[in-house]
């Protein structure tokens, strides 16, 4: 979807393809049909973007073919899509039985990983519509916390100063801007937007940023406002936004046994209480844990957010709630506020797989108007900022 702010600036709203398991480029043309057409035509809009998501061979592939380029815009353009950004921080297998902490490697202190981003940006250049500012591709924020020294902060920092080359040279190429957004996550090496600013200080800023991801932010108990000041402060640029919200427990000792439910094998789901609000450590296991069962185990103090995407229309049933008013929070700072200015807008909603067995789609049909619905909610969420929709295009 498009919105427009009433300067007459662009708004790309679209939702992350990580939530299907397609890694090969077969798959992913199939996906369309079977998910993204759907999805638009329950919005009743004429356009949809899509926060593609393309695994490392799948992204070789193309990067080094410009004729598949031009076939999959094609097919993107013949069904009413369209694709401004790329997620690029899983490598590969993102739906596989067991992902965990496979999902930060390579990371940024690889030349595998430089490569994969690099290739995203070569792909996004051909698939960008004519009229698009800019492309973007998220990523992860530079590692997981361990191992990590200084030999591996030297090694991070000269692959961003590769990719700052790499991007420029891709738009010299083409002509087409791609930024990089890294993605501050819990537990990783910038799990903060405060690590943020310390961990990027010195990056170039025309070409790397930050992809906010709004549940990752709720999760590391941060106000959105602070946040975004502070990142502006930094010279960080927001070039993505991740539209996400995690769970919140008011009081997980009381409700440990509807948490339980929410245990499950695939992703990690790290939990952060809500003295990290207050300036304790989020690396503490006094404090945090890296999975909702260690957690639970470990009984941490006060209220927990839980960093688990759950669908935006459909908090958890009470007494859990969602982190969806620190969304709220932050859309009206970015969209609204004194450090406005991001206009990629992703909802990433990947763990519709693994919900509660009642709250599962049963069918692919199902997913579809899932994902409509969150659609739904953000467009009416941004409309209420005072987004509108395009003149001549059609949205009910």
């Amino acid at each position: 979807m498009r919105l427009r702010h009433a300067d007459g600036s662009t708004v790309h709203v679209s939702y992350c393809t990580n939530v299907h398991p397609a890694e090969e480029l077969t798959g992913v043309l199939a996906q369309l049909d079977t998910y993204a057409v759907p999805v638009r035509e329950r919005l009743g809009t004429d356009r949809l973007g899509l926060g593609l998501w393309l695994a490392a061979p799948a992204a070789a592939e193309l990067a080094a073919d410009p004729a598949a380029r031009g076939r999959l815009r094609r097919e993107l353009t013949v069904r009413g899509l369209e694709v401004v950004t790329l997620n690029g921080f899983p490598y590969a297998a993102f739906q596989a039985p067991v992902v965990k902490g496979d999902v930060y490697h390579p990371d940024w202190t690889t030349s595998e990983r430089l490569a994969y981003t690099l290739d995203l940006a070569r792909v996004l250049a051909d698939l960008l519509p004519d009229d698009a500012a800019r492309g973007s591709v998220s990523t992860l924020p530079l590692a997981w916390r361990t191992p990590w020294d200084a030999d591996r902060a030297d090694a991070a920092r000269r692959r961003l100063d590769e990719l700052a080359v790499g991007l420029a040279g891709i738009e010299r190429d083409t002509g087409r801007p791609v930024r990089v957004g890294f993605e501050p996550e819990p537990g990783c090496v910038v799990e903060s937007t405060g690590q943020a600013a310390t961990a990027l200080a010195g990056v170039d800023p025309e070409r790397i940023g930050i992809c906010l991801d709004l549940a990752h932010l709720a999760c590391a108990w941060e106000d959105p406002v602070t946040a975004l000041t502070r990142l502006r402060d930094a010279g960080l640029p927001v070039v993505k936004v991740q539209v996400s919200a995690a769970i919140e427990a008011a009081d997980p000792v009381a409700d440990a046994e509807e948490l339980r439910r929410w245990v499950e094998p695939r992703f990690l789901h790290q939990t952060r209480s809500a003295r990290c609000a207050h300036g304790y450590d989020p690396a503490d296991p006094a404090y945090a844990a890296d999975d909702l069962d260690a957690a639970l185990d470990a009984g941490l103090p006060d209220a927990w957010r839980v960093h688990y995407h759950v669908p935006l229309h459909a908090p958890p049933e009470p007494p859990l709630a969602s982190t969806v008013p620190v969304l709220r929070a932050a859309l009206a700072g970015l969209l609204g506020g004194p450090v406005a200015g991001c206009d990629h807008l992703d909802v990433e909603t990947y763990t519709w797989g693994v919900l509660p067995e009642a709250r599962r789609p049963r069918t692919d049909a199902e997913l579809a108007t899932g994902i409509a619905a969150e659609l739904a909610f953000t467009r009416d969420e941004l409309t209420a900022l005072g987004l509108t929709a395009p003149v001549g295009v059609t949205s009910r």
